[in-house]
């Protein structure tokens, strides 16, 4: 049995012997597929025997139903979000030496958008959340910037207002890296609806993941929508004409299938997902050597969909072996290294609170096929370890 794979039977248990709990890992990816495994192949079978491979009326549905769920005009199915960012960039005009201002805590790929366009990635630092901090923005605008890259981190928006005000103030885009956050608002108002353009991501492990890569571009801007859908096509219009050089980037049909199918129960996901963050709250908000990320009900402006459950934690490497020991499966994001830290890619910037959060920060266990009371074993085994070190 491995961390992977806790449905196994072991030995142990055939026998009737008394065995350790089962394991909790951080994502169990076979069990995704067998939560609807009945449902997933009706669906497969359904698209390969219609032979409906490319862009056909499933990958429109969906696309469909996602901008409507946003209300936004356009939504385009994309090959995964990394090249959802490049897309949109291009199609928004990014040209050669623009700086771009995004935040630390990110994967590689946001930044890497940007320099695959010619464009300058620009790091700053995040606040208290975890999220792009404004001041920073503000701090870092130069008359070389042409946009921010707000990265909806975590199932949380940042505050968008602040972001929005020093765009306006300096005339500059918003490009919003959304691969975290399908269906989290700020103020009311979705992650991906406040800038130019926004890319989402399919990725398994996301909450609306299909069985691969995929990704989604959304925007209200006319212009922008048609350069993106010659874009993710190798810049042909509807006349087989080519206007421009393109990609090849396109939704598979099937995924896009697999994807609508779960989307319509998604608010049902979100809210379990919540429910799962306010146990967690609820189990570890008086234990002092950790930080956990706001509560679902402890703030109007925000609605989170929780992504992740990112806490920060004293003795962060040993709680992580700790709970690694007792089966508990976890995460530092990003393999522990913010971007600016790639001193590779040519950065030479100090970032105190990225630096400081990435000392401690841990994503525990968080995903639709984790119970209650697996939670509450989480929590207790948390619990133990700091109680051993009182």
């Amino acid at each position: 049995m491995t961390l992977a794979d806790p449905s196994v039977t072991t030995p142990l248990e055939a026998s009737g012997r008394a065995v350790a709990a089962p394991a909790i890992p951080f994502f169990n990816y076979r069990g995704a597929f067998a939560a609807r495994e009945e449902e997933f192949i009706a669906i497969i079978r359904d698209v390969l025997r219609r032979g409906a491979f490319i862009q056909q009326s499933d990958l429109a549905e969906f696309e469909e139903a996602f901008a409507r769920f946003l209300g936004v005009k356009y939504a385009f199915g994309v090959g995964n979000a990394t090249d959802g960012l490049i897309i949109s960039f291009k199609a928004a005009g990014l040209a050669a030496g623009d700086e771009v201002i995004f935040p630390s805590h990110t994967m590689v790929a946001s930044p890497a958008a940007v320099a695959h366009v010619g464009g300058v990635p620009i790091p700053v630092d995040c606040g208290p959340d975890h999220l792009l901090d404004p001041s920073a923005v503000a701090a870092a605008v130069t008359e070389r910037t042409r946009a921010i890259m707000p990265v909806q981190l975590n199932g949380r928006t940042c505050d968008m207002d602040a972001l929005g005000e020093i765009a306006e103030r300096h005339n500059l885009l918003i490009i919003e890296d959304a691969a975290q956050a399908l269906g989290s608002k700020f103020r009311g108002r979705y992650a991906g609806t406040f800038g130019v353009a926004a890319a989402f991501s399919f990725y398994p492990a996301k909450i609306l993941g299909c069985f691969g890569d995929g990704g989604a571009v959304v925007t209200n801007d006319d212009e922008i929508a048609r350069r993106v859908s010659l874009l993710r096509d190798h810049g042909r219009n509807e006349h087989g004409e080519v206007e421009f050089w393109g990609f090849n980037s396109r939704l598979d049909n099937m995924q896009a299938a697999i994807l609508h199918a779960q989307f319509r129960n998604y608010e049902d996901i979100v809210s379990r997902r919540r429910s799962i963050a306010r146990l967690y709250d609820e189990l570890l908000s008086d234990v002092p050597q950790v930080s956990l990320p706001p509560g679902p009900d402890s703030d109007h402006d925000h609605f989170d969909v929780f992504q992740n459950y990112e806490i920060e934690a004293d003795w962060r490497e040993e709680l992580r072996s700790f709970l690694s020991s007792k089966g508990v499966g976890t995460i530092v994001q990003w393999g522990g290294t913010p971007v600016h830290k790639f001193k590779r890619l040519g950065f030479d910037v100090l970032l105190p609170e990225t630096e400081r959060v990435f000392e401690r920060c841990l994503m525990l266990p968080l995903n639709m096929m984790l119970k209650d009371d697996e939670v509450r074993r989480v929590a207790a085994l948390i619990r133990e370890f700091y109680r051993a070190r009182d």
